[in-house]
């Protein structure tokens, strides 16, 4: 199939332009389409050429332009057309990115993929509000696990969290009273520190720290919007009072 195009899979990190790879700039400024996500900063949409052609997915809750399988398909549709195209995504293309599914639907249909990696949301907010995802004294384990998923009351989350282990939470901004009262039930202490960082790693990024007891009332007391990440467990806490005395001096 030489006159078949590529899909290129892109991370496009996490919000910041200038965390993205080398090679995720290089095919957003040559590329002739673009199919990319709603959470995809304008700036780095601005990057692409003048004459691409520029197509929003984009998801929120309850609400997607279009379907998963739909996306899909456009990808192969217009690979097989001859073009290559850039589906470009917030974060790393397979952490809740949905490429997984994307490379797969491309390989039954016989159209090359190429998966350029990005830094995760976890990664890059948690850097940006410096916390410590990993910290000999604190943290050994990492979790990642979303917020959203189906059957949430069903989940067990017991060994997620606790001492020596984080977990990063995505897509936890609407369910954080189910996620708070769930992790309390299977036995997580509600004195646990939190932290909610809100759109990490651009330049309106708040950090919002608190106990896994208040983290419902955190989030709506404070109006948190996605993207957001929740983070808890020991390391949220490390240097806390160190950086809010640097935040407010900044702020001066």
């Amino acid at each position: 199939m030489s006159n078949t195009g590529t899909i290129f899979l892109v991370g496009a990190g996490p919000g910041d332009p200038d965390l993205l790879t080398i090679r995720a700039a290089r095919l957003i400024e040559r590329a002739r389409v673009i199919v990319h996500d709603g959470l995809v900063d304008p700036a780095i949409l601005a990057l692409a050429r003048k004459d691409a052609e520029l197509i929003s997915v984009a998801k929120r809750r309850s609400h997607h332009t279009l379907p998963q399988q739909e996306i899909s398909d456009l990808l192969v549709r217009i690979a097989r057309s001859g073009e290559d195209v850039v589906r470009l995504k917030g974060g790393d293309p397979f952490i809740f990115g949905r490429g997984g599914e994307e490379a797969e639907v491309a390989h039954q249909s016989g159209v090359p993929v190429e998966v350029v990696p990005g830094i995760s949301a976890a990664n890059g907010a948690a850097a940006a509000a410096q916390i410590a995802l990993t910290h000999r004294e604190a943290s050994s384990i990492v979790s990642f696990v979303a917020g959203q998923c189906k059957g949430l009351k069903d989940q067990d989350w017991a060994g997620l969290a606790g001492k020596g282990r984080t977990l990063v939470i995505y897509m936890g901004v609407k369910t954080a009273p189910q996620i708070a009262e769930k992790l309390i039930e299977d036995g997580l202490a509600p004195d646990m520190p939190v932290a909610v960082i809100e759109n990490g790693t651009r330049p309106e990024m708040r950090v919002l720290r608190g106990l896994l007891a208040g983290l419902p009332e955190l989030v709506e007391r404070e109006a948190v919007v996605s993207p957001a990440l929740i983070v808890i467990g020991e390391v949220t806490a490390r240097n806390a009072a160190a950086l809010a005395r640097q935040a407010q001096e900044a702020a001066r």
